[in-house]
This record gives structure tokens, C-alpha cells and sequence, in this order.
């Protein structure tokens, strides 16, 4: 009997989960379903009720206003920029960071580091006018490198204390073996930690690229120049001049996420891989 319960109650549990975590997927998919569906309904069927998640009378005509009105391309092609730039320049200088943090010894080592991590602590809004005055003094106001900038250094300390867990992880004779053939630390770091270190890498490349994409009261601060503005920017200014035509502003936001997703997409088993090893490591 006791078997049979343990049996029953395993099942039960089981069953609970499942329950959870089908409730938890439908509240995350349900409202970017409504959003995708929504985009390819014509205005006259956005509102209808019950709604229809698959449209009976499909259109892309909202894709087509999105792209073409208000210069979304431009915008498209400035968040595109930034992010790369950003995802790019926050990564291989925290990764450099790391390396030291990890293998070095050095006087200050681990106040430096606390300092670093003190960085997290800090809201993001109570930065922005000493950031603003920090880039007026730099003349980076009104650019778009002022963003890359801004968001490379908002982005250096998480990414930093990451890469620095995983890289303590990796055996340190593999090094010592390259120790001995001669190579230097530039070496080591380049052709062994940074190969060895692809999930990890893939992880924070990721939560970067996001994290800029996605900004929106930085780069309401500094930039006024219209030809300028970045994706959120647009779709915030999108919203409010076709407060009715949802089809279309969602069709925005829809070409908004497709980006993040096929960075997704192409990183999707490093990203498993480096959030797993995590998991273990904690």
C-alpha cells in the first residue's frame, strides 16, 4: 500500500506541475499570440468579440503601413545598431574583465570587484542626470553613439559578474599547458578561455542585446534629433499618433520582437547550455 501511495502521490505532484506550468506558459504566450493575431486583422476586426486568434480575413496591409509611415525603417535601423555595437562592446570588455577577475592576483582585487557589483544596486532612473550631465561633458548628447556608450557601461557589471563564475570553472591546467608552450595571457585568454566559454558568452550576448533593444528612458533623454530615435522611441510616438489603428500598431511591435527572437533562435543551445551550467554551479 505504502508503494501504490508513493505511486498516487508521485502522480498527484506531477499533475500539479504540470497544471503550473501550463498556466504559466498561456499567461506568457497568450497576450503575443493576441498581439501577432491582431496585427494581421483588419481595423474593422480588432475589437471584435469574442476575439478570433486566427483572423478569418488575414492581411498584411498593417505590416506594410507600419514599415512605410513615420520613418519605422530608420528607427528599425538605429536600434539595430546600437544593440549590435552595444551587445559587441559590453561583451568583450566584461569578458576581459572577468579574465582577470577570475585569474589574476592583484592589490584592490576584491574591493574593485564589490565596488563593480555595487553598480547592480543602483536603479537605472537614479543615474540618468549624472549620466546626462556626463554626456553633455562628452558631447555625446543627441547621438547615437552616446547610447552605445551609456548602455555598454550600464551593461558591464552584470555581465562581468557572470563570465567571472564561469571562467573560475574552467581547470586552470589548460592553462598551465599553454603556460608552457609559451603563450601569454592575451593568448590564453583569446584562443582557450573565449572558445571554452561559448554558453556563457551566447547567455550575456543575449541579455545585452535585450536589455539595449529595449531601453527606452535613456534614450528619450538625450535624443531629440527625429532621424535619431531609436525602435521604442517610434512605437511609443507610433501608439499615440494611431491610437485607433491597432492592426497596425501591433504590427509595429510584432516587427519589434522579431529580431530578438532569431537571436534567440541562432543562440537558443548556447543559452540552455549556459543557463544549465548555472543552475548546476548554484
Amino acid at each position: 500500500m505504502t508503494v501504490v501511495g508513493n505511486v498516487r502521490r508521485a502522480r498527484t505532484l506531477l499533475g500539479v506541475r504540470t497544471v503550473i506550468v501550463a498556466a504559466g506558459a498561456a499567461v506568457m504566450v497568450l497576450p503575443f499570440a493576441y498581439m501577432l493575431s491582431t496585427s494581421f486583422k483588419p481595423d474593422r476586426l480588432v475589437l471584435e468579440v469574442p476575439p478570433q486568434l486566427l483572423p478569418h480575413h488575414a492581411t498584411t496591409a498593417n505590416y506594410a503601413n507600419a514599415w512605410g509611415s513615420n520613418d519605422f525603417g530608420r528607427y528599425f535601423l538605429n536600434s539595430v545598431l546600437v544593440a549590435v555595437a552595444t551587445t559587441v562592446a559590453a561583451v568583450f570588455l566584461a569578458a576581459m574583465m572577468a579574465y582577470a577577475f577570475a585569474r589574476f592576483r592583484f592589490r584592490g582585487r576584491a574591493p574593485l570587484f564589490g565596488l563593480l557589483l555595487l553598480g547592480l544596486m543602483v536603479p537605472a532612473m537614479m543615474l540618468l542626470l549624472p549620466q546626462f550631465l556626463l554626456a553633455k561633458r562628452l558631447l555625446l548628447i543627441d547621438s547615437l553613439w552616446g547610447l552605445v556608450v551609456f548602455y555598454t557601461g550600464g551593461n558591464l557589471a552584470l555581465n562581468t559578474f557572470l563570465l567571472r563564475s564561469f571562467f573560475q570553472d574552467i581547470p586552470r591546467e589548460l592553462e598551465e599547458a599553454m603556460v608552457v608552450d609559451g603563450a601569454g595571457p592575451w593568448s590564453r585568454f583569446w584562443r582557450l578561455i573565449l572558445p571554452l566559454s561559448r554558453p556563457a558568452l551566447a547567455t550575456v550576448a543575449i541579455f545585452t542585446f535585450l536589455a539595449s533593444w529595449d531601453e527606452f528612458a535613456w534614450a528619450l533623454t538625450i535624443i531629440s534629433d527625429p532621424s535619431k530615435r531609436t525602435l521604442p522611441i517610434a512605437i511609443s510616438l507610433f501608439q499615440g499618433q494611431h491610437a485607433t489603428q491597432w492592426g497596425t500598431v501591433f504590427a509595429a511591435s510584432a516587427i519589434a520582437v522579431a529580431p530578438v527572437l532569431a537571436l534567440f533562435a541562432i543562440f537558443q543551445r548556447q543559452f540552455i547550455s549556459g543557463i544549465a551550467t548555472g543552475a548546476l554551479k548554484g
